[in-house]
């Protein structure tokens, strides 16, 4: 769905939902003996259920894209084009090949930085609809600074961190620069974060304990941060520079030609006919949907609109839905094959292929979707609810014919990637071929669905909605800057050990809490910089190998956006249910409790992700033959972890049952021939002393 829409009305014609209702009957949607609607009339039908303002709940819940000014006239044309140019120069060199790393970073920054002090106000009385002339002096002075770079490398390079009086106010100024834009494009979290790495850097000889170091003076720091590539300009801007602009240009042509739409109208399809219907398409559709969005907000804002009254309206309570749909879009960003633009960030960081990353999160994103998705069925059982009649649903084969084609830019991005093409290139190709097959569509149907303008757009939307990350990213590289500059990631490390005596659990404990309370201020991308610069090599000091500590902090970077008492998707979804923010927020925390107990296991037994052992940067894979068992007991835990959450499997679960299945859940998750059998053992206790119980029950009734 398109975020440009100001309303987006959600529709439903059944015949248990009458007009102008805003809480339809649950036993009406139950008694479906006959329904006798075409396949498409709920998708598409005029009676209105509700309607959604997407763009005030972005603006009050997305940390990166929801405080974007709404310019008019002449100056808005102007912006325009500098975010078209920039789209334009980053496909330029996806295909010709990237420049030199300064001049490539620089140049993305001048891009970003005009962007980020254009559409982002300075603060809350700052004109919403215009930009000011401090901005304009901002915009200026950003060219100016990263121009300077950009045609200077060769003469810089030549100075090896030797500083004039013009370099040091340029570097001063680049330092306060970055600060600020990040504060307005991401929030004040990140910038207050690196100025006390900043002031750190500079108070070492002072500081107590594990904590001092040498101390650099400005000068030092300044140089380090501005005419090097260890700084601003480091590998985490390197990344967004040329991955991850790349790809959320993919998403945004993807979203240009109905893709959002065409998964929506395909999971209700598809999972309509369920007894968890509408809930089941929320985690279907969001699981897709995610997984190229790279954004939890935007992707439970654009799809909850829809899956969340729909989920009202079959009788799942408010927060309920609202949960749901929330945790479904979290998710989207650990589900291969796009997982957000922290995986292009971890390829760089640990030198392993991108397609190497994906392999090994595929199996725990589809347990993590595996748990949601059958607590939402065990839910639907609890509460008696029956699916959408069938011939009441649009049907599968119908709407794969009509838009399957939306599906060959990512099956080609898919095919690339495991040829091991570069990302930027695999990228390019999927946009192109999305612009292709969505123009010949539109031409052949004369519908008008994908033009020209449409490309444009695009371009426009696809960098405005880069700058968030560049600006995260181009901050998180002052962190890492000063990490390399002090050394001070290798002394977090033996605080965090020293801290836990040495012990594997309760250095992931804290490493988790870590991940989390960062996770509530900061983007995803910037998060994971952070937490990899000083997390892992805590974690790796204990022999866990270094695919699986780079997974583990992602995890949990992502999860805080649906962890209380700061769950932004949460809170997203509660704004389109109508429900009570941190209730939703509670309930979307039980819902991804997957998410929370599968990386424990895989750093523990790699097994689960398919790796037998990691040498370098080359990583030994497991057998097909042997993760099958793996995978398929780790499936059972799953069902079992979802059954002891909701207290709901064969039927509703005594406490002391719960007890039970929770045993069999952790059991079948680590992939051990004993744990498996102890799993497996209780599963079956559990499901005997059910029956037995529950015959007893109907007899005495």
């Amino acid at each position: 769905m398109d975020n440009k829409d100001k309303k987006l009305d959600v529709n439903l014609e059944n015949e248990g939902i009458k007009k102008d209702e805003t809480e339809p009957k649950t036993q009406n949607i139950k008694d479906d003996n006959n329904a006798q609607t075409d396949d498409a009339s709920i998708m598409k039908s005029a009676e209105e259920l509700g309607a959604m303002d997407v763009d005030e709940l972005m603006e009050q819940y997305d940390l990166e894209t929801g405080k974007l000014r709404k310019l008019t006239g002449t100056v808005a044309k102007i912006i325009a084009i500098v975010a078209i140019l920039m789209s334009a120069f980053h496909l330029f060199t996806a295909y010709h090949g990237t420049l030199l790393a300064m001049k490539q970073r620089s140049l993305h920054l001048i891009f970003a930085f005009t962007l980020g002090f254009a559409l982002f106000p300075g603060s809350e009385k700052s004109s919403k609809t215009k930009i000011q002339i401090l901005d304009w002096l901002l915009i200026i002075v950003s060219v100016v600074v990263w121009g300077y770079i950009f045609f200077n490398v060769e003469e810089i390079a030549l100075k090896g961190g030797r500083m004039t009086t013009f370099d040091m106010v340029m570097g001063v100024l680049s330092v306060l620069l970055t600060l600020e834009v990040t504060r307005r494009a991401v929030g004040p979290e990140l910038p207050i974060v690196t100025i006390i790495f900043l002031l750190f850097a500079y108070f070492g000889r002072s500081l107590p304990g594990v904590f001092a170091h040498r101390g650099f003076n400005i000068t030092r720091i300044v140089s380090h941060m501005y005419m090097t590539t260890e700084g601003i300009m480091g590998t985490p801007l390197g990344v967004s520079s040329t991955f991850v602009f790349m790809f959320i240009l993919f998403g945004s042509f993807l979203d240009k030609t109905g893709v959002g739409e065409f998964f929506i109208d395909f999971a209700y399809a598809l999972t309509g006919s369920t007894k968890s219907g509408p809930a089941m398409t929320s985690v279907l559709s969001s699981g897709l949907m995610g997984s190229i969005s790279g954004s939890s907000v935007a992707n439970t804002v654009t799809t909850g609109a829809f899956t969340i009254p729909l989920m009202k309206s079959v009788g799942y309570k408010p927060h309920y839905a609202g949960a749901v749909e929330a945790t479904a879009s979290t998710g989207g960003q650990i589900m291969p094959p796009v997982m957000g633009a922290a995986a292009f960030i971890m390829a760089d960081f640990t030198g392993f292929p991108y397609i190497s990353i994906v392999k090994a999160a595929i199996i725990p994103a589809v347990l993590y979707y595996i748990a949601v998705g059958t607590m939402v069925h065990l839910e639907a059982c609890k509460l008696g609810l029956k699916g959408m009649p069938r011939n009441s649903l649009p049907k599968v084969s119908k709407i794969l014919a009509k838009q399957g084609y939306l599906t060959l830019p990512l099956i080609a991005i898919i095919f690339m990637l495991i040829k091991q093409y570069p990302p930027t290139l695999a990228a390019l190709v999927g946009i192109v071929i999305g612009v292709v097959v969505a123009l010949v569509a539109s031409l052949v149907k004369k519908d008008g669905s994908f033009t020209p303008k449409d490309i444009i757009g695009a371009m426009e939307a696809g960098a405005k909605s880069a700058v968030g990350v560049a600006c995260a990213c181009a901050c998180a590289g002052m962190i890492v800057g000063v990490v390399t500059l002090t050394g001070f990631g290798l002394k977090i490390a033996e605080v965090i050990v020293l801290i836990a005596q040495g012990k594997l659990i309760p250095t992931l404990l804290l490493t988790m809490v870590a991940s989390i309370i960062l996770g509530m201020g900061l983007p995803t991308t910037a998060k994971y910089i952070v937490l990899a610069t000083m997390a892992v090599p805590a974690i790796t000091k204990l022999g866990v190998n270094l695919m699986s500590a780079h997974l583990f902090i992602l995890y949990f970077g992502v999860v805080a956006d649906v962890t209380p008492p700061v769950a932004l998707a949460a809170y997203a979804g509660a704004g389109i249910a109508g429900s009570n923010s941190m209730k939703t927020g509670v309930q979307a925390f039980k819902l991804a409790i997957g998410a929370f107990i599968i990386p424990y296991i895989f750093v523990i037994n790699p097994h689960l992700i398919m790796v037998d052992s990691v040498v370098g940067t080359t990583v030994n894979w497991l057998p097909v033959t042997a993760a099958l068992p793996t995978i398929a007991t780790a499936l059972i835990g799953t069902v079992c972890l979802a059954g002891t959450v909701e207290a709901y499997l064969f039927g509703k679960l005594r406490a002391w049952q719960r007890v039970i299945l929770v045993v069999a859940a952790f059991g079948l998750l680590d992939p051990k021939l004993l744990t498996d059998a102890i799993g497996l053992g209780a599963l079956v206790l559990t499901f005997v002393t059910q029956k037995v119980l529950n015959k007893k029950e109907q007899q005495t009734a």
